[in-house]
């Protein structure tokens, strides 16, 4: 008798937690989602994550994924007697390396989340910026003028490719490489590319899965919620450090399209759906 009793408490909980998604699955229904993958979400509870992405476009919306790799470019690039080099904190691309880059990215990687993408249950296409072309770059330098190499930074965004794949109800999984205007490929921040493809697809949301709770303040608190003067304070004022940075950057960027930018904890099984579809959420928040 218990038993069962505490069986019916177990559905009637999973009933409510599906009334409490609703009103967010309607908000959100037929909106365009940025979603970077980073971090411990590429990890071995992929499959996880890549649940709630499925999840996120069999109810209406329109996840567009984009992902880096760099973790696996670093021990591709030892294992082929390539020593990895970087200059504030972006990775020095000599022509072997691109070479690297684009082996794991739209080699490995990329069709890796398609093909479990498909065992999920739903339907993707790999793509990179070089396809369309998506994504035409110009070469990065440095700060301090050092010469990167095939670093590339976001020029031009042509979204007509993106948008024919999710108008067949796919889910485009994009790799962070860009087409160059010599026509060579060039590779890209992946937090970059997340924001860009915000702006130019006219998304409502950047979500970015790193392997952090979030952004802290200069107390070393989390930070739920910071709208965008005080993300440009903790930017200006030192209070982040190494590769928040980037990402805080690119939620100040993705604003210039979307209502919000989110950075979550990919650590943190289902984050996507806790953030989007519940009122607290995970991770940190950047608002207009």
């Amino acid at each position: 008798m218990s038993a069962h009793l505490e069986t019916m408490e177990e559905r009637i909980r999973r009933a409510e937690v599906l009334v409490e998604a609703l009103p967010y699955i309607k908000r959100f229904s037929g909106h365009t989602l940025v979603i970077k993958l980073g971090g411990a979400a590429m990890g071995e509870d992929v499959d996880a994550f890549l649940q709630d992405v499925v999840l996120l476009r069999f109810v209406g919306m329109r996840p567009v994924l984009v992902h880096g790799g760099g973790p696996e470019i670093t021990a591709w690039q030892k294992r082929l007697g390539i020593e990895p080099a970087f200059v504030n904190g972006l990775r020095v691309t000599d022509a072997p390396t691109m070479e690297v880059v684009k082996m794991v990215l739209t080699g490995k990687i990329g069709p890796n989340l398609v093909s479990r993408i498909h065992r999920l249950g739903g339907q993707a296409v790999g793509m990179s910026g070089e396809d369309g072309p998506t994504l035409l770059v110009r070469p990065r330098g440095s700060e301090d003028g050092r010469d990167l190499g095939y670093v590339g930074e976001v020029d031009q965004v042509n979204p007509e490719p993106i948008e024919a794949v999710l108008e067949q109800g796919r889910i485009p999984v994009i790799a962070s490489v860009g087409l160059g205007v010599d026509g060579e490929a060039y590779n890209v921040n992946a937090d970059t590319v997340a924001a860009e493809l915000t702006v130019a697809l006219g998304a409502s949301k950047l979500i970015m899965l790193t392997d952090v709770e979030g952004v802290r303040g200069a107390d070393g608190a989390l930070v739920s919620s910071v709208d965008r003067a005080a993300a440009q304070h903790l930017l200006e004022s030192g209070a982040v450090s190494g590769g928040m940075i980037p990402k805080l950057r690119a939620a100040l960027r993705a604003l210039e399209a979307a209502d919000a930018a989110h950075i979550i904890d990919g650590r943190v099984s289902h984050s996507l759906l806790l953030e989007l579809l519940t009122e607290r959420g995970v991770g940190t928040m950047v608002t207009r």
